[in-house]
C-alpha cells in the first residue's frame, strides 16, 4: 500500500471515529455541530451569554460536548427543579475529569462521588458544624469578633482610594479557618495573602479555557503553557494545609476537639478502636479541609464584595439599608442575626445583590447515577449535568424586574419579604450548598456592621465602574477601589 493511500485511509478512520463519538445518541437532547477534538469548548467563550443563544435556539434542555465529553445544560426553573428535587437522587453524582480527580480524587464534600462516603462525610460534617455553633449564639459571635477587625482594618484607609478585595476575602476565610483549623489569621500577614491570591487564580483558571483545555488533552502537562499555574497553585494550597494538619496531629489532646480536624482525627480514633469498615481516612480528611477552606471564602467573599459595589451604584439604597439597620439597632454595638426578620429591606437588598450578581451561575457539576428521562429526552448514566442556576434569576416570567437592580424583586407591596421559587443562590436538592446557612449569616453581619460605620462612594475622579463580572465557579466583580467616610 502506497504512503499516500496508508494517510487518506487513517484520516478516514479518524473522521470516522471522530463522527461516532461527537453524534448524539437517540433520544439525547439537541445542541449545536461540534468540532472534532474540541467539542464546542471553542463556540462557548466561557461565559453565560454562550449558553443563553444555545438555549434559545435549542430549548432549555440541550447538549454540548467538552471535547469528546457529551454534557447537558438545564436552564428554567420547570427543568432545573426536577433535575435538583424532584429527581435529586438520580442526578445526584458528580463528573470525574483530570483536574478534579487531581484535586479532590472523588472524596472529600463538594465532588465526592454520590454514595455511602459522600453522604456519611455530609452528615458528619454538618454535625461538626452545630456543634462548632452553626445556628448558636456562638457562632454570632465568632462573625462579630472577626469584623471588630474588618471595621479597624477598613478605619486604618479611610483616606485612600481602597480596593477591599483581599480585606473581605481574609475576613470571611477567618470565619471557615477558626472552625475547621482553629485559627485565624492577620489581614497583614503576606503568607495567608499569597494563600488567597493562589486560591482565587486556580478557581478562575480551572473553570476556564486552559483548565478545560487541560481536561481534554492531558498530555499538555509537560509543556510550558499558562496551565502550569494551575499545578503551581494547587502545590500552595495544598502545602498550606498539609502543615495544618501535621501541626494538629502533633499538638492536639485526644477527647478534647477543638475544631473540625481534632473532630475528624477523634473520629478516625473511634472507628479504629471499634475495627469497623470505615470511609473516614486522612486522604478524605485532607479533601474536605480543601472543599471547606475553598468555599468558605470563594462565594461568601465575592457576595459580600458585589453589596459593596451595588451599595456603591445605589447610594440611595445603601441609605435606605443604613436607616433600617439603625432603627433595629438601637445603641448596641451591632445587630443580632434574629435581627432580619424585622428588616425586610435590608434582606430584600442583600437577596437582590445575590439575584443580580448570580454569585455562582452554574453551581457544581452533577451526573446522572442511571439512565433517567427530562423533558422527554433520555439521558443516559454518567452523562455531565451542567445546572444553569442564573438562567432562573434572569427570567422575565418570574421577576417584577429581570434586568436591574432594584430590591422590590423580593417584597411584595406592603414591603414584607417575599419567598421566590425562583432565587436558587445556594442550588436545592440533596446536593445543595453544604455551608448556605453559615454564609447566609456572614453576609448579614458582616454587611450591616459595614455599613453602621461608614459610607461608601466611587471615587470622583474614576471613570463608572464595569459591572461585568468575572465568570468561573464563583462569578467576582472586577477589582475596584472605593471611598471610604466613617461614620463613627
Amino acid at each position: 500500500m502506497e504512503l499516500s493511500t496508508a494517510l487518506l485511509l487513517g484520516f478516514v478512520l479518524l473522521g470516522l471515529l471522530w463522527w461516532k463519538k461527537l453524534t448524539r445518541p437517540k433520544g439525547f437532547p439537541p445542541g449545536p455541530p461540534a468540532l472534532p477534538i474540541f467539542g464546542n469548548m471553542l463556540q462557548m467563550g466561557f461565559n453565560l451569554k454562550d449558553l443563553r443563544k444555545m438555549s434559545k435556539a435549542y430549548g432549555p434542555v440541550f447538549s454540548i460536548y467538552m471535547g469528546f465529553t457529551p454534557a447537558v445544560v438545564v436552564r428554567g426553573i420547570k427543568d432545573l427543579k426536577e433535575v435538583l428535587v424532584t429527581k435529586g437522587i438520580e442526578f445526584a453524582d458528580r463528573p470525574q475529569n483530570r483536574l478534579i480527580k487531581i484535586v479532590s480524587g472523588a472524596r472529600g464534600l463538594v465532588f465526592a462521588t454520590y454514595g455511602r462516603a459522600w453522604k456519611e462525610h455530609r452528615r458528619f460534617t454538618l454535625s461538626t458544624l452545630r456543634n462548632f455553633g452553626l445556628g448558636k449564639k456562638s457562632m454570632e459571635e465568632r462573625i462579630c469578633e472577626e469584623s471588630t477587625y474588618l471595621i479597624e482594618e477598613l478605619r486604618n484607609n479611610k483616606d485612600t482610594l481602597y480596593d477591599p478585595h483581599f480585606v473581605i476575602s481574609n475576613a470571611v476565610s477567618n470565619i471557615i479557618c477558626s472552625i475547621a483549623f482553629g485559627k485565624r489569621y492577620e489581614y497583614e500577614d503576606p503568607t495567608f495573602r499569597n494563600i488567597l491570591k493562589a486560591l482565587n487564580e486556580h478557581m478562575k483558571m480551572v473553570f476556564g479555557f486552559w483548565g478545560q483545555l487541560y481536561n481534554l488533552l492531558g498530555f499538555i502537562k509537560y509543556l510550558p503553557l499558562a496551565h502550569q499555574k494551575i499545578f503551581k497553585n494547587i502545590k500552595i494550597i495544598f502545602a498550606f494545609l498539609g502543615k495544618i494538619l501535621e501541626e494538629h496531629k502533633k499538638s492536639r489532646v485526644p477527647g478534647q476537639p477543638q475544631d473540625y480536624i481534632d473532630c475528624y482525627l477523634e473520629e478516625l480514633d473511634k472507628e479504629q478502636e471499634d475495627g469497623n469498615q470505615s470511609t473516614f481516612d486522612e486522604e478524605n480528611l485532607f479533601t474536605c479541609m480543601l472543599d471547606m477552606f475553598v468555599a468558605g471564602t470563594g462565594t461568601t467573599s465575592a457576595s459580600l464584595e458585589w453589596c459593596l459595589l451595588y451599595m456603591i451604584l445605589h447610594p440611595d439604597i445603601q441609605e435606605k439599608c443604613r436607616d433600617e439597620i439603625n432603627k433595629i439597632r438601637g445603641d448596641r454595638e451591632h445587630l443580632d442575626y434574629e435581627d432580619r426578620v424585622g428588616m425586610p429591606y435590608t434582606q430584600a437588598v442583600l437577596q437582590e445583590v445575590q439575584r443580580c450578581a448570580s454569585v455562582v451561575p452554574l453551581g457544581a457539576p452533577h451526573s446522572t447515577i442511571k439512565d433517567v428521562q427530562l423533558n422527554s429526552y433520555t439521558i443516559p448514566k454518567g452523562t455531565v449535568i451542567i445546572p444553569d442556576l442564573s438562567s432562573v434569576h434572569y427570567d422575565e416570567s418570574q421577576w417584577k424586574y429581570p434586568h436591574e437592580f432594584n430590591p422590590e424583586n423580593f417584597l411584595n407591596e406592603e414591603g414584607d419579604l417575599v419567598k421566590v421559587d425562583s432565587f436558587l443562590p445556594f442550588s436545592a436538592g440533596p446536593r445543595s450548598c453544604l455551608g448556605e446557612n453559615l454564609a447566609r449569616m456572614e453576609i448579614f453581619l458582616f454587611f450591616t456592621t459595614i455599613l453602621t460605620h461608614f459610607k461608601f462612594y466611587w471615587p470622583d475622579t474614576k471613570p463608572p465602574p464595569d459591572c461585568t463580572p468575572v465568570f468561573g465557579p464563583s462569578q467576582t466583580p472586577k477589582r475596584f477601589l472605593m471611598r471610604l467616610v466613617p461614620l463613627t
